[in-house]
């Protein structure tokens, strides 16, 4: 058997291998952290209770299930898709931007398929920016907005979301200058954490801003279809003029439960798209064939399955917010969205609040701060654990804390 040395057995160097700076600079990914300290504690034998990750615990849908068994067994399927993505697919993705928004879209010219949501978000800024080039970005927000201008060479600037303005950025507080140097407005209604909405004032101004400085908005609405209490969350792209600027983000994930097969779309300006479909066919080969198959009996089949999601999440956010305020705790019942965004109660921060739910009632939930500066002094927790789970971390809130 042949014997191995180490480097330093034979008299040679150690080997010092280095990442790229862009990726040494860039902070833990704040779910991956969330991950990795349940995980942690599961493995000391600890029960915990999990609200901070909103991945949907309910299963995907059968006959959208059915439809991918069927479609993985035709060897058609099994060879490389459309780097723009199956046409059958953004015809389905158009017909239901049409029948859910009135919005009138061309899916030759003016649909991409993605590979989830997150995916086309993240390398939109690396079709758009040039180094040093400026991005706006909200803050608190989704962390993949600014990690992937950070990534391609961009400066991101911030647009602190303040609760006495509803969540909303102060888009006429920004100086003539900054809009300027901008090439990119990223926005997220219903958003994520805050669960905040806007209305159609507030996207008539973005749009206007836009049209005014020549800036591309790219707005995610991936919670678009988990709403309650009969509101409607609106697409940007039904505000005259959007067309000129905008693109939008879409998923499948939250409103199918389907995080896991990683399929969005993204709708809007015959350029940006075109921009983002030339970076991706340089660096990925599509989305597989079966999946998008799946995804048009999605969009196309009974959204019977999409209201009763909500009517789950609907009440489960009853339970958790009457669980938050029963032991004094100032929190607001959203309309939109997985997630009930907290003010942490005197005395604490974002993580030291985390921490004292962890330690006292071993329940997890992700701190305000992991979104950006403005998110400190709030918590998220997830709607999307089971409704045993759920109500066990609510009693155990109350015990701990009443």
């Amino acid at each position: 058997m042949k014997q191995r040395f180490s480097p330093a057995a034979r008299g040679e160097k150690e080997v010092a291998l280095r990442v790229a700076r862009r990726i040494s600079d860039l902070p833990p990914y704040i779910f991956a952290e969330i991950d990795r300290r349940v995980e942690e504690l599961r493995g000391q034998g600890v029960d915990v209770v999990d609200f901070g990750i909103g991945d949907p615990d309910l299963p995907t849908p059968s006959h959208i299930v059915e439809r991918l068994r069927e479609e993985a067994g035709n060897p058609e399927n099994h060879r490389y898709p459309s780097y723009q993505g199956m046409l059958r697919f953004r015809r389905a993705a158009a017909e239901w931007m049409e029948g859910r928004f009135g919005v009138s879209l061309d899916p030759r010219e003016e649909v991409l398929t993605l590979i989830g949501s997150k995916e086309g978000i993240a390398h939109l800024p690396w079709a758009l920016l040039d180094p040093g080039d400026v991005a706006l970005v909200p803050d608190p927000a989704y962390p993949v907005y600014r990690t992937s201008i950070l990534l391609c060479g961009g400066t991101p600037v911030s647009l602190p979301l303040q609760e006495e303005r509803g969540f909303l950025p102060d888009l006429g507080a920004l100086e003539p200058a900054t809009w300027e140097k901008a090439r990119v407005l990223f926005l997220n209604y219903p958003n994520n954490p805050t669960a905040a909405v806007a209305d159609a004032a507030f996207f008539e101004e973005v749009v206007h801003y836009a049209r005014e400085y020549d800036v591309a908005v790219a707005h995610d609405l991936a919670y678009s279809e988990i709403t309650y209490d009969g509101y409607r969350a609106m697409s940007i792209l039904e505000i005259p003029g959007a067309m000129d600027t905008c693109v939008e983000f879409h998923s499948l994930s939250k409103t199918y439960n389907m995080t896991g097969w990683r399929i969005g779309f993204a709708v809007g300006n015959r350029e940006l798209i075109a921009a983002l479909g030339k970076l991706k066919t340089n660096i990925d080969s599509g989305v597989f064939n079966a999946v998008q198959l799946a995804g048009v009996a999605a969009l196309e089949g009974s959204q019977d399955c999409v209201r009763q999601n909500c009517e789950v999440y609907r009440r489960r956010r009853d339970i958790l917010v009457e669980g938050l305020r029963s032991v004094g705790w100032r929190v607001a019942k959203p309309s939109a969205t997985l997630y009930v965004w907290m003010r942490v109660p005197s005395g604490h921060d974002s993580e030291s609040f985390t921490r004292e739910l962890l330690e006292r009632a071993r329940v997890v939930v992700a701190p305000g701060s992991a979104y950006g500066p403005s998110g400190e002094g709030y918590v998220r927790f997830s709607l999307t654990l089971p409704d045993e789970r759920l109500e066990e971390g609510v009693r155990r809130i109350r015990e701990a804390f009443s």
